[in-house]
């Protein structure tokens, strides 16, 4: 493939302090998970900050730390990846969707209210595709009905909401490293809060549910393995030194994009963003305005081409298990569906060169006009 969709960016840093991992024999439960953690924390602008081996891992944890429980509800929104939402079902509790916005495809938070019922008890915000969530007008829902707020910044690094980054308005908040993100440790993710108890919970049921001064067959809770492994700790702090540059980097690849797809606004509409943020481009995503072009058989002809797409995001109440649970169907949550079925997320990765972007973004084009031509 010519132009995947996405890949780390990894260079002679990286190497060097996981190989000094290695040389160490000290694998796991070492220095460096600390050392990253320290960094993360400060770098977000938080007091603590838990290491895990997955976002999904952390959401799950924040969900436990907040005290959700079964027959509880937690308010989030359908367009995201699924694991948000399955977060919530993991401690029992039932994931309330709201409608998204169709600019931003952050949760609108005008519907919220109307989802809030005497069972609610938190609000799971997702700042999705590296743009944050509108924070003033849920924080003041929150303080109104007494609502945790935890925030899903999987996507989201170092986006900002009126110049303050995600991660630092919830009780507690969740970001992910998987290789497609904007900084990477393999696997893994961290969990951030100011709230030394959650910290203390958060890494206690990360680690078996034991405590720091139990010996090693001690344990407190019950707890589960979503330790994060010294060599993924180690790439994650060559990764933290050099993000700065790499969302730069990505932002300045997606003004690229909107520069040429914004010629085309009759055939899609390009990523908007809203006035009080700072995007840092997860995924860069078009829509496509014709309703009755097979978004799937555009994806299909690129891969002809070696232009590597994916449909980003299908909504969460469509999933198969989804439907059956919950009894959802195709219309309940219009907004989201619409968004899920038109978006195509484009390559994006450092290294891409402006001669590479504007060779992409004239393939799509051509593609969707020829599918356009046909109906």
């Amino acid at each position: 493939m010519k132009y995947p969709i996405a890949k780390p960016y990894i260079n002679k840093r990286e190497k060097q302090l996981v190989l000094e991992v290695l040389d160490s024999g000290n694998l796991s439960l070492g220095p460096k998970h600390k050392e990253f953690e320290e960094k993360f924390a400060q770098k977000i602008g938080t007091k603590y900050a838990c290491s895990v081996s997955s976002g999904t891992a952390g959401l799950h944890l924040a969900m436990i730390a907040a005290g959700i429980k079964e027959g509880d509800e937690v308010i989030t929104s359908p367009f995201s990846f699924i694991a948000s939402s399955n977060a919530v079902l993991y401690v029992g509790a039932k994931p309330v969707f709201v409608d998204i916005d169709p600019t931003t495809y952050n949760i609108d938070v005008t519907k919220i209210e109307k989802k809030i019922t005497k069972k609610t008890k938190a609000i799971l915000v997702v700042h999705i595709f590296g743009q944050a969530t509108d924070m003033d007008s849920v924080l003041k829902i929150a303080k109104k009905y007494k609502l945790k707020i935890i925030e899903d910044a999987c996507e989201s690094i170092m986006a900002k909401y009126d110049s303050k980054n995600v991660g630092t308005f919830g009780e507690s908040a969740v970001f992910a490293f998987y290789p497609n993100k904007q900084m990477t440790t393999g696997e893994g993710g961290m969990i951030v809060t100011n709230n030394k108890k959650i910290y203390e919970i958060c890494c206690s049921l990360k680690n078996q549910g034991r405590s720091p001064n139990m010996q090693w067959l001690d344990h407190k809770y019950l707890g589960y393995n979503y330790r994060m492994d010294e060599m993924s700790a180690a790439l994650g702090i060559a990764q933290l030194e050099k993000l700065d540059f790499m969302i730069k980097e990505r932002q300045k690849i997606c003004i690229t994009y909107n520069k040429y797809f914004g010629k085309y606004s009759d055939l899609v509409q390009i990523p908007q963003v809203s006035e009080d943020n700072i995007h840092t481009w997860f995924v860069y995503v078009l829509l496509i305005k014709n309703k009755k072009i097979k978004r799937d058989e555009v994806i299909k002809d690129l891969y002809k081409i070696e232009v590597a797409t994916k449909p980003y995001l299908p909504s969460i109440h469509l999933f198969d298990f989804y439907k059956k649970i919950f009894k959802y169907k195709r219309g309940d949550f219009p907004v989201s569906e619409s968004v899920s079925d038109s978006a195509i997320a484009l390559p994006l990765y450092i290294g891409l060169k402006e001669g590479d972007i504007m060779e992409i973004a004239k393939k799509v084009i051509e593609v969707i006009k020829k599918h356009d031509k046909r109906i």
